[in-house]
């Protein structure tokens, strides 16, 4: 029986693939074993270990105050309020009224199939399948199914990955379970958006501090709002699994709701040191993540599904949820289990194979859900398996016009409006709320700089100084200082932060009178520009009115420059992302760590500090200079209208934007905006 089960399985992913569908893949595979990488430079090897050491720094970070029982009960509903705020639910969206509607019902001998679709926010439409055993006298348990990626779309009309996953609903209705089958926002009738910082550049999402995984969390929460509401429904045995992103989402949700008894997300999550470190975070989309503002590791999520019935599905090969993370994952949570002796409530299944939806994880999950919420562990004699056309199980005749789906992304986490009340009374408030929300990952103040002198060269009454500093480790930066050769020790400095274009517009300019003694690093870049007199001229002009000139490229820029095209750029920011950091959350850091080497470097205390700079480093340096006092002056150019446009600091835009900001900066400084 088997055998022919196996046989339509495989005719049915031959004909979903002729619909375009991917099962089970999160639609943006990671770079393949063995492939071959672009040669490293110095500034990928320092960036490769940053990561590295600050993933281990989360690692070791994680769950490491929960040493009893007692821990963790004082510590639980706090690290819930986390996640809720990290999936962009705090305060939690309006329950409003979902208005169910079913448009369809496919009968058979042995079970039902309810075509409808809810409200999860007003215009927020999902669509879903609704499975239904036959000859249902009292209340059953219920699974809630959140479906992986998958795309099924003919001739330009989505019929959802519920019609994907649709074998799952299938093979629990028929053994007595009621099963709610979701489509999600990319994978459903309505396609909305998962991939924004992924493909689509919009880091803004980071500054609103928004993540599809919370449409998705919060779509299945008002899945078991209706599920509840059903009278076949036992509210009291409520289980949820899901495979890849629908393991994810799993994890979310059943981490925030205790109406979930019993869950079994299949390849759904993995550790940091995967995602970051092997670059697993390549195969994943923004669904896949929380904002990490309170910079977890995943065993922290994982572990708010204790005491209750866990298991962790996952096959050996999956090059997206790698084996080795799973297992420090169950390890970590299996420490949380043992704090509440119920070490039998949580299973690890590894099967073999690759990312995929195989018999092999599906049985044990069926017999996970049978154990506990049905106390039988009967033998299974029926495998899952498709029975209808994609056709069959689609909701909508036509799409509502009123959805907002397609837009969900604008409107779904709040961001700070204006009050009214005047903004510099709250200075010191909202410097405090931007230190946690948006720099929760700067290092102490007191870390220490090392300063050391590079090279000191003279040119016709010119003289140019170079020190490194570590801005964090595993981050060195070099300050270069212009000024005259006689000049005594300077009471005032300008300092220039140089962003990707003005580096090598500097380099060009110190090229035509020093270039014996800039170090070889700065001159064997790729394209290296030709000296420029014109540009030095300006230089030298600019020293007449000024003590000092003073340079820096925060990390990323010039000597610390990263190899490798848009795509592995957008990568890297990424993992900036999941460190609960941003790169230019982090390059305000560097500028601040400036601003320190120039008042080591001098050896001036009081020394009256100008910052430079123009567009996104423009915001930067305003930023740095709101927490820097010895910034008497910003003279900033090009700047964006709105974080919107850039930069993308970790949820600033629930607390100011930078029109904000440049109003509390000139408040101590004077600014000068062109």
């Amino acid at each position: 029986m088997l055998r022919a089960v196996n046989r339509a399985r495989l005719a049915f992913t031959l004909a979903i693939c002729t619909l375009g569908i991917q099962p089970g893949l999160t639609q943006t595979p990671g770079p393949k074993p063995g492939a071959p990488r672009a040669p490293m430079s110095l500034g990928d090897l320092a960036l490769a270990s940053y990561f590295r050491n600050e993933t281990a720094q989360l690692a070791a970070n994680c769950l490491a105050e929960i040493q009893s029982l007692e821990d963790w009960q004082a510590r639980r509903a706090e690290y819930r309020r986390q996640l809720q705020e990290m999936l962009g639910l705090l305060p939690w969206p309006e329950r409003a009224d979902l208005k169910p509607v079913v448009t369809g019902r496919i009968e058979r001998e042995d079970f039902a199939v309810e075509k409808l679709h809810f409200q999860a926010l007003p215009g927020l439409y999902v669509t879903a399948n609704l499975y239904l055993p036959r000859a249902v006298t009292n209340r059953v348990p219920a699974i809630l199914y959140a479906c992986g990626h998958a795309r099924v779309v003919k001739n330009g009309v989505s019929f959802g990955n519920k019609t994907a996953y649709q074998h799952h609903g299938a093979w629990f209705a028929r053994n007595g379970y009621v099963c709610l089958v979701l489509d999600t926002l990319p994978g459903g009738e309505i396609q909305g958006l998962h991939h924004g910082t992924y493909s689509h550049r919009l880091w803004w999402w980071n500054a609103r501090g928004y993540t599809p995984g919370g449409v998705e969390t919060w779509c299945c929460l008002r899945a078991l709002d209706y599920l509840v509401s059903r009278p076949e429904v036992d509210p009291e045995r409520i289980g949820m699994t899901g495979r890849s992103g629908g393991g994810a989402y799993t994890w979310m949700v059943a981490a925030l709701d205790d109406r979930v008894k019993v869950a079994a997300p299949v390849a759904g999550i993995t550790d940091l040191h995967n995602h970051v470190v092997d670059g697993c975070v390549e195969g994943h989309c923004d669904c896949m993540y929380f904002v990490n503002t309170y910079r977890w590791d995943f065993p922290q999520l994982a572990a708010l599904l204790a005491p209750r019935p866990l298991l962790i599905a996952n096959s050996d090969k999956d090059r997206i949820f790698p084996l080795d993370g799973v297992l420090r994952v169950h390890e970590q949570v299996r420490r949380i289990y043992a704090l509440h002796r119920a070490t039998n409530h949580l299973g690890l299944l590894i099967t073999e194979g690759p990312h995929d939806d195989t018999q092999d994880l599906q049985l044990p999950v069926f017999r996970w859900f049978n154990r506990f919420l049905k106390q039988q562990d009967p033998l299974i004699e029926m495998a899952a398996k498709p029975f209808f056309e994609p056709e069959q199980l689609k909701v909508f005749d036509t799409l509502p016009a009123d959805q907002i789906n397609t837009r969900i992304h604008e409107t779904f986490v709040p961001h700070a409006e204006p009050d009214g009340e005047p903004i510099l009374p709250q200075r010191q408030t909202i410097l405090a709320r931007l230190q946690e929300k948006s720099f929760n990952a700067w290092p102490p103040t007191d870390t220490p700089l090392h300063l050391t002198p590079a090279f000191t060269a003279q040119r016709d009454g010119l003289r140019l100084r170079a020190w490194d500093f570590t801005s964090q480790p595993h981050v060195r930066l070099r300050l270069f200082l212009l000024d005259t050769a006689a000049a005594p020790q300077p009471r005032s400095i300008t300092l220039d932060v140089l962003d990707e274009e003005d580096w090598p517009r500097w380099l060009a300019a110190l090229r035509t009178e020093f270039e014996p003694e800039l170090t070889l690093e700065l001159l064997a870049e790729a394209n290296a520009p030709a000296a420029d007199a014109a540009a030095f001229g300006e230089l030298k002009n600019r020293l007449s009115l000024a003590d000092a000139l003073a340079f820096v490229a925060p990390r990323g820029i010039g000597p610390t420059a990263w190899t490798g095209d848009e795509k592995r750029r957008t990568q890297i920011r990424r993992r900036f992302m999941l460190l609960g950091q941003t790169l230019d959350g982090m390059r305000v850091w560097d500028i601040r760590r400036a601003v320190t080497a120039a008042h080591q470097a001098t050896g001036a205390e009081a020394l009256t500090l100008t910052l430079r700079a123009r567009g996104t480093m423009g915001v930067n340096a305003l930023y740095a200079a709101l927490f820097e006092p010895s910034v008497r002056r910003l003279e900033l150019a090009r700047l964006p209208a709105s974080h919107r446009e850039g930069p993308d600091y970790l949820n600033v835009l629930k607390i100011l934007d930078i029109s904000q900001a440049l109003e509390l900066a000139r408040a101590r400084a004077e600014v000068r905006v062109d």
